[in-house]
């Protein structure tokens, strides 16, 4: 299936109902309310990630925090460690008492404060922060999925696949499009790569498309997401985007789901 990605035409319409799917799959367990009143289109500027640090590590670590804040989980325990301090073999469990992701569940507490997830970073992406940023979204979503009531379109097969479309209705999308780049598939996500590359398991297409699909359902003019979008994106985004509007039937399925988030005790192991 995710072989017909790789092209730079819109997509057929078999990957085009699947990215629909995900994103039906998301608003059903995430809540369709905190989608569209909390969920914003994280842009890679100061205005979304102000500030600096005074090193390497205190940089991953705003930037992380920032990351949490924008993509409503706030609330999560998490503690983040330099790749020599990090065991990818390491079992990690996530529980929360309550939302799983927007202001409701910031204002709640673990149920124990020992099941944190512990996450580390690529050195030599701080100096891509759009790198960064995307690494950081998808593992987020990554563990935010384990906490759906059911799997998303495709199973644990492709698992990462529709994560990485989980982190552009989380609000990413700009940073996952223009950061897409496929790598050998070896180690762990966190710490495998040697350069700033983020691994992506779509292609930029694929994730341009998600975004357009995105900036569709939450009115978004074109304009706010083509300044932040890389050059050779923008033509494909402006077609992507006319596509996605030209469907109204399916749009309007998405846009009319209502699914709040409810508030109950969760858990996932990694």
């Amino acid at each position: 299936m995710f072989g017909l990605f790789q092209t730079q035409t819109l997509i057929d319409d078999e990957s085009r109902q699947w990215i629909h799917d995900v994103y039906a799959w998301a608003l059903r367990n995430f809540g369709s309310d905190v989608f569209h009143d909390q969920t914003i289109l994280v842009t890679p500027s100061a205005e979304h990630f102000p500030g600096r640090a005074d090193s390497l590590h205190g940089m991953a670590q705003l930037i992380f925090e920032q990351v949490k804040q924008h993509a409503g989980l706030a609330h999560w325990p998490t503690r983040l460690v330099a790749p020599e301090d990090f065991d990818p073999d390491h079992p990690q469990r996530l529980e929360l008492s309550g939302a799983i992701r927007g202001a409701q569940g910031g204002r709640l507490e673990t149920v124990d404060p020992a099941h944190c997830l512990v996450i580390s970073y690529v050195p030599n992406r701080v100096s891509d922060p759009e790198a960064l940023i995307a690494s950081y979204a998808h593992t987020l979503a990554g563990f935010m999925a384990g906490l759906a009531r059911d799997e998303p379109p495709g199973g644990q097969e492709n698992w990462l696949h529709a994560t990485e479309v989980l982190a552009v209705f989380m609000g990413f999308g700009l940073m996952m499009s223009n950061t897409a780049y496929a790598t050998p598939n070896i180690g762990c996500t966190s710490c495998r790569l040697p350069g700033a590359d983020r691994e992506s398991h779509l292609s930029q297409y694929d994730l341009t498309y998600a975004l357009a699909l995105f900036c569709a359902l939450k009115g978004i003019r074109r304009g706010e997401a083509l300044s932040h979008l890389k050059a050779p994106l923008r033509g494909y985004f402006k077609r992507a985007l006319k596509e996605v509007m030209s469907n109204a039937p399916q749009l309007e399925r998405l846009r009319a789901m209502d699914a709040p988030l409810a508030m109950h005790a969760v858990g996932s192991r990694a």
